[in-house]
């Protein structure tokens, strides 16, 4: 991979990444500003971000069948670690303590908004994609994509569907009854939630092509609202 204190190149590091499922979605380089620092305390010169959409990562995961509580974030934790190392990085998960503020990461990497419900929204996913951790380099990355300037697609949604899809009203009031929420998934008064996804999330235009297959969703599901697949962790299923 060169030098360690040599540049390290963008393509490079997603062809790496490729044949997991998952994708490099994007980076920045760091500023005085930023304090991003890697584990051991070494402050990052640039942070390339990872994640996924519709496509080959669920079928990865499957087939791997990782034990434990966390299966999804041990499989990812395991999957990406080695890639970093081998670029001579730190891989961080979403999950890691001290948090890591990945959605702030998410929009100085590339294209996404904030969705009135709260997950971020991209212009060709919509609201069907998810960050699965980030590269935390000490030297600069070089040939990072430039997010695109643009309007978010929910500026110019007429009624703003995913508000009011939700069954017990989770978005009114401008803010996100996860309490209701998760209670909700969890009853059987109405099992769509659970098998086909969050009402809200499928009520957003932007991505409908993109939506999880069932068994993707409803493992998701389950693990948001304590089911078998993981217990909760608040906020919204990924």
């Amino acid at each position: 991979m060169g030098n360690a204190a040599d540049p390290v190149d963008y393509g490079e590091i997603a062809a790496a990444i490729e044949p997991t499922g998952m994708f490099a979605r994007g980076g920045f380089l760091t500023g005085p500003a930023d304090s991003i620092a890697l584990p051991d305390g070494t402050p990052a010169v640039a942070v390339v971000m990872v994640g996924n959409a519709a496509g080959p990562m669920w079928q990865r995961f499957r087939a791997a069948q990782p034990p434990g509580p966390h299966p999804l974030d041990t499989w990812t934790r395991a999957t990406l670690r080695p890639i970093a190392a081998a670029f001579g990085a730190a891989f961080v998960h979403p999950g890691d303590e001290p948090f890591r503020p990945f959605q702030r990461w998410a929009q100085r990497a590339e294209a996404v908004w904030p969705s009135p419900i709260g997950l971020l929204i991209h212009r060709r996913h919509g609201l069907w994609h998810a960050y699965r951790g980030a590269l935390l380099f000490d030297r600069p990355v070089t040939g990072l994509p430039v997010a695109v300037e643009a309007d978010s697609p929910c500026t110019s949604c007429v009624g703003q569907p995913c508000l009011s899809a939700c069954p017990v009203e989770a978005f009114a009031g401008g803010g996100y009854d996860d309490v209701a929420c998760s209670a909700h998934v969890r009853s059987d008064r109405d099992p769509d939630c659970l098998h086909l996804g969050c009402a809200a999330r499928r009520a957003c235009p932007v991505g409908a092509d993109r939506v999880y297959g069932p068994d993707q969703i409803e493992f998701h599901m389950r693990a948001f609202a304590g089911g078998a697949a993981g217990p909760a962790r608040g906020g919204h299923p990924v």
